[in-house]
């Protein structure tokens, strides 16, 4: 990256083209599921308290673990999602049985339940994505979100509000979008989208899951190798929130804290999926320049993408700041609801801050190859810091959900620290040299 002071901008706009490359249809299919949920999440708002947070406890929690689940795991996801349907199937017995409330476990558990089509689409739909990443083919993936998109906002209002079925019909409405968009991958990746990859007939296609089933375990061994590490980083960064969601269901007032917390988590988990994007983006960026043994066009890689993924941040954090006491008003007419998202406004501003940095940051360890670093990193900073400390701030100094959530900013925060330190001190003409010797020798096993 050297060159006279005048070269900057013109490599910096280079440089942000490649990145966009990925990272435009990447958050555009990220934000378009995402907002899926939070459209849902609106409808139910404005059903009722117990109605919005039974809708959190089974989309954030019971599907939302499973979810990270299904993510982090590289190796046949629809074997593992018939393992974890038990979990939407006796999820009410489970809540009960862990103490959560009666009455929000019964309802909670209605609507897991429902959402059991979605748990088995999604071990479908996320490989397919994958598979089409690797294709280079990120721009399907965007338009089927965007097919995928009205059909659920209007399959949404016809059966939460015209046959008022409540929130059953708004997780039934989640199956469907889900399984439209799903389908439409499918038929592209397997009726000819890819024809270097997949060359199969027709019927060969419609046997294709079963084919896979077989198929997916063929070196197994040194796959499991391979995604292990970055499996354990994923599922430990996507449950850590969920956890949070979880616990304050324990608390006094249960359904208005846990309805707070969770349009908090639903606004910043919005945000964050522009970020997710340059978490991918940033990985294939950091991947391809030191597989080409350019260890200073890595580092730079790392800090265009860093820097842009915070100005963002920054921006919409001021939003969040001053939207303050409109966040809650389109999930809730509730006055108690509103107000309690109010005054965590700060919390969600700061949160949407880290948000910036902390996933980009992710992206580079992918691309490095740090998954394993990492993944002890995540144990440290958000299981042996956040949950505990916010635990003692929520109920040891009785601060209730503000404690809760200064405990998971606490933990996202240091781990923040840790991954920028790990960064900045990475030799990348290091990096380089053994992204190449890791080639060398997958050529010469090959």
């Amino acid at each position: 990256m050297e060159g006279h002071q005048s070269d900057v901008p013109l490599i910096v706009w280079e440089e942000s083209k490649k990145l966009w490359q990925v990272v435009g249809p990447a958050v555009f299919m990220r934000l378009a599921l995402y907002t899926m949920g939070v459209i849902s999440q609106a409808f139910v708002g404005h059903l009722g308290d117990r109605e919005l947070a039974a809708f959190s406890i089974a989309n954030t929690v019971v599907s939302g673990l499973s979810f990270g689940f299904l993510d982090a795991l590289m190796a046949h996801p629809p074997a593992f999602a018939v393992l974890l349907a038990p979990t939407f199937i006796f999820s009410a017995q489970l809540l009960v049985a862990l103490g959560q409330t009666a009455e929000l476990s019964l309802e909670a558990g209605l609507v897991s339940m429902y959402m059991l089509p979605q748990h088995f689409t999604t071990a479908i739909l996320l490989p397919l994505n994958k598979f089409l990443q690797s294709q280079l083919k990120n721009w399907v993936t965007a338009a089927a979100a965007a097919i995928g998109f009205p059909v659920h906002v209007a399959a949404t209002w016809l059966l939460v509000r015209y046959f008022q079925l409540g929130v059953v019909g708004a997780a039934m409405a989640i199956n469907i979008s889900w399984a439209l968009i799903t389908g439409l991958l499918l038929a592209y990746a397997l009726g000819g989208g890819c024809p270097e990859t997949w060359k199969g007939p027709l019927y060969v296609s419609i046997l294709a899951p079963l084919l896979f089933s077989a198929l997916a375990f063929v070196d197994l061994k040194d796959f499991v190798k391979l995604s292990a590490a970055s499996g354990v980083m994923l599922c430990l960064e996507n449950w850590y929130y969920r956890v949070l969601i979880f616990l304050t269901g324990y608390m006094k007032n249960a359904e208005l804290a846990v309805d707070a917390l969770s349009i908090c988590m639903s606004l910043a988990g919005w945000e964050l999926m522009i970020h997710m994007g340059f978490l991918a983006g940033t990985g294939v960026r950091v991947a391809n320049e030191l597989g080409a043994s350019n260890g200073k066009g890595a580092r730079f890689a790392t800090i265009v993408s860093t820097t842009t993924s915070f100005i963002i941040s920054l921006f919409i954090s001021f939003l969040a700041l001053i939207l303050h006491d409109k966040l809650a008003i389109m999930f809730t007419t509730s006055e108690a609801v509103i107000q309690a998202v109010d005054s965590l406004s700060v919390l969600l501003a700061l949160t949407i801050l880290l948000n910036g940095i902390q996933p980009v940051l992710s992206g580079v360890a992918v691309g490095s190859g740090w998954q394993a670093l990492v993944a002890y990193v995540n144990i440290g900073s958000y299981y042996l810091i956040g949950v505990p400390f916010g635990v003692l701030l929520a109920w040891g100094f009785h601060y209730g959900v503000l404690g809760m959530w200064v405990g998971m900013i606490s933990g996202t925060a240091v781990q923040t620290l840790i991954l920028a330190y790990i960064t900045l001190r990475r030799d990348w003409n290091a990096e380089a040299l053994k992204a190449s010797s890791r080639m060398q020798r997958w050529s010469i096993s090959k």
